[in-house]
């Protein structure tokens, strides 16, 4: 299996950024698959998702995350939804922090949020590679709920069918 760290300008992962319960969630100009079938939907409170926002405007480090490239060159989040979703939404003008949304930011202030590199490790490999590599990175963090047990249960046992789900059209493609 290879895995490689990537910096990813904030700018590059919002660019093409769609959620729509008809299509998804993408992201990274239609190339990354936010919310693939394994994943839960978005948990997190608003406290929690304006945090992420608060460290990247601080310019702290914000925790690694992680796609899986496919064999069409497109990716699946593996691990850091709620925070791609978190920034994706700000840029986005779906919430403010402290009464500002981000049209309302200095030019200084959006680039530097959109400048702002997210640590990202893509693994490409087997199947079966990916999904023990999911397993690992999945025991700390938020408790699943049982809905998402049984489907983490069905993953293992079916990884290879979830790992090889058709990708979510690109926008260009849907017009």
């Amino acid at each position: 299996m290879r895995i490689e760290l990537h910096e990813i300008p904030v700018r590059e992962v919002v660019a093409g950024y769609v959620d729509s319960a008809e299509n998804g969630v993408v992201g990274y100009g239609g190339k990354l698959n936010i919310r693939p079938a394994f994943q839960r939907e978005f948990i997190y409170k608003d406290k929690q998702r304006d945090e992420v926002i608060r460290t990247i405007t601080k310019q702290f480090p914000l925790n690694v995350m992680y796609w899986v490239r496919g064999d069409d060159g497109n990716y699946e989040l593996l691990d850091g939804q709620q925070r791609t979703i978190s920034v994706c939404q700000y840029v986005n003008g779906d919430f403010s922090i402290d009464h500002r949304a981000f049209h309302n930011l200095t030019d200084t202030e959006q680039a530097q949020i959109l400048d702002y590199k997210l640590m990202i490790y893509i693994c490409e490999g087997t199947d079966k590679e990916k999904l023990d590599w999911f397993k690992i990175i999945n025991i700390a963090g938020e408790q699943l709920t049982a809905q998402e047990r049984h489907l983490h249960r069905r993953m293992a046992n079916r990884g290879k069918e979830i790992f090889q789900q058709e990708p979510v059209p690109r926008l260009s493609d849907r017009r």
